[in-house]
């Protein structure tokens, strides 16, 4: 079965990349419109307007960085501007750190917490407003971390858990308004991001990959055709979970 996205708008935040692209991507293969959001990397952004427009698509790609306030008015303006409304919201962007309890410290944690928290809520307060009558979904990419807990991740795993959170009370907030929130927890992922932080390969990988029961780390793809299923129709029912992605880890 495929599951059908057309005449849906699409709003993915961190999609110049990893899995926000793959996300994107899989997004604009099921008919919807989609807003590629990037926060630096425009050339990236561009490809995967590029990729999804060549395969018969719709896509824009529009700066911003979601944990400033005025720029989140600006991506949603510049999104109502291209395509009128807006009915899947993907919350994407983030960032992580880790470090030991001794390594914290306020810049670290606020610049987690600025992106990874306040960022989803600014930019879900925006995007609320333009969904329709008939309400729209919210689909927060959160993590597997906080299921795992592993040493050295307190501050990001505090984000996630706080992301989980955010998605089961808004659930409840904005369902009478017929937007479904959800919450997709991906396990470790191979992307430009795990690959940069050294974290493919490391004995990290390996441990996580010998506790999983499919036996590999998982694929961008794999994460994003979760999205799709979530944002089509035959998700309809669904809101106010937390989904783990992640090969049974």
């Amino acid at each position: 079965m495929s599951y059908s996205l057309k005449n849906k708008v699409a709003l993915v935040t961190g999609a110049s990349k990893g899995i926000g692209a793959a996300i994107a991507k899989h997004l604009g293969a099921a008919g919807a419109s989609v807003v590629v959001n990037y926060s630096s990397s425009r050339t990236a952004a561009d490809r995967v307007v590029n990729e999804i427009t060549s395969a018969g698509g719709k896509a824009i790609a529009v700066q911003a960085d979601v944990s400033k306030p005025d720029e989140v008015v600006r991506l949603l303006a510049e999104t109502k501007a291209a395509y009128g409304k807006l009915d899947v919201l993907v919350n994407n962007a983030g960032v992580y750190e880790f470090g030991a309890l001794e390594e914290i410290t306020v810049d670290h944690f606020q610049r987690q917490f600025g992106l990874n928290v306040l960022g989803l809520l600014l930019t879900t307060k925006e995007a609320v407003a333009l969904f329709p009558a008939e309400g729209g979904r919210v689909i927060n990419i959160s993590s597997a971390i906080t299921r795992l807990n592993p040493p050295h991740t307190a501050v990001y795993t505090a984000t996630k858990g706080a992301v989980d959170s955010i998605s089961r009370v808004l659930a409840k907030e904005l369902g009478p308004r017929k937007i479904r929130v959800n919450a997709i927890n991906p396990g470790l992922v191979e992307t430009e991001g795990t690959h940069t932080a050294s974290i493919i390969g490391s004995d990290m990988a390996t441990g996580v990959i010998a506790q999983t029961p499919l036996g590999r780390i998982g694929q961008p793809d794999d994460i994003a055709k979760a999205v799709v299923f979530i944002a089509s129709d035959e998700g309809g029912w669904i809101t106010g979970e937390v989904i783990n992605v992640s090969g049974g880890a």
